[in-house]
């Protein structure tokens, strides 16, 4: 049994994957863990490969395969690489090639699953990222910054997104593991951080909550399927989600009035007196 020591990331795995398939190393002869670049140093068992001879030529590997192995490399489960190692070996040493569309296959059913998840946490990080104005930069940009708790690691596959929308501000989005940084320049990362060191509002959160109350609509409300598609886990860095209690418990009252409320009478039609007589000169032809 090998112990193979990467760091958390998908070039990581690729590379060393790539050698231990081209030497021939079975999935259940290998134990991944992923750590920091110096734990790896310090822990790893294993000698690099490119420190050694090439014993075999490249094995190719369906392009299928590297979308997904991405996707699923940003999950928070560790047997991530387990799984994504076995798919691979079944993929090329294995002659199942056309692994990948058998959709009752369980490794093939949980690395899909993975990466559903991730893409459901990228969702999930773009809708409730709340940035918060700071100040401006010498050069006259705003600078904005933002607190999020994402439950994978999907910071940096995530961060063009927010380089495209919001190209006209300096921001930055902290998380626990890893912040991403943007200066108008170019997009860069450092380590993670602690809630404290995020601002708590601005001047801008209180017009908006004004605008959420305005826009409520309580005949709409559906807290269930709300509190399914925004997790309460999110709220606490919502501006409005100090709201939405107070909201929700008003809202029957809230719309019983608007049925209790007497309709207004719908305007009348304007004649129009020029269809009205053509109307009678087809009667009389």
């Amino acid at each position: 049994m090998q112990t193979i020591t990467i760091q958390a990331d998908f070039e990581s795995w690729r590379c060393r994957a790539r050698e231990l398939l081209e030497d021939g190393v079975r999935p259940e002869e290998i134990l991944w863990t992923d750590s920091s670049a110096e734990q790896s140093e310090l822990f790893a068992t294993d000698s690099p490969r490119s420190m050694r001879v090439r014993e075999a030529p490249p094995v190719p590997v369906p392009k299928s395969f590297f979308s997904l192995a991405a996707a699923v490399a940003c999950h928070s489960d560790p047997r991530r690489w387990a799984i994504l190692y076995q798919l691979l070996w079944r993929l090329t040493r294995g002659g199942e090639k056309q692994l990948l569309i058998v959709s009752t296959d369980s490794d093939v059913r949980r690395a899909d699953e993975l990466a559903k998840e991730v893409q459901r946490d990228i969702h999930k990080m773009r809708a409730f990222v709340r940035f918060r104005k700071v100040g401006e930069s010498d050069n006259g940009r705003e600078q904005f910054v933002s607190w999020f708790e994402p439950t994978h690691h999907i910071v940096r596959r995530n961060a063009s997104f927010f380089q495209k929308r919001f190209t006209g501000m300096d921001w930055s989005i902290l998380t626990p593991e890893e912040c991403a940084h943007w200066d108008g320049k170019e997009v860069h990362f450092t380590p993670g951080v602690t809630r404290d060191q995020a601002p708590d509002g601005d001047e801008l959160e209180e017009l908006w909550r004004s605008y959420y109350k305005s826009i409520f609509n309580p005949a709409r409300l559906k807290l269930k399927a709300m509190q399914a598609e925004m997790p309460v886990k999110y709220w606490k860095n919502l501006p409005e989600a100090s709201l939405i209690q107070l909201l929700a418990t008003g809202a029957s009252q809230r719309r019983d009035a608007m049925l209790e409320t007497e309709g207004i009478e719908p305007r009348r039609k304007r004649k129009n007196l020029y269809l009205e007589s053509s109307g009678d000169d087809t009667k009389q032809g």
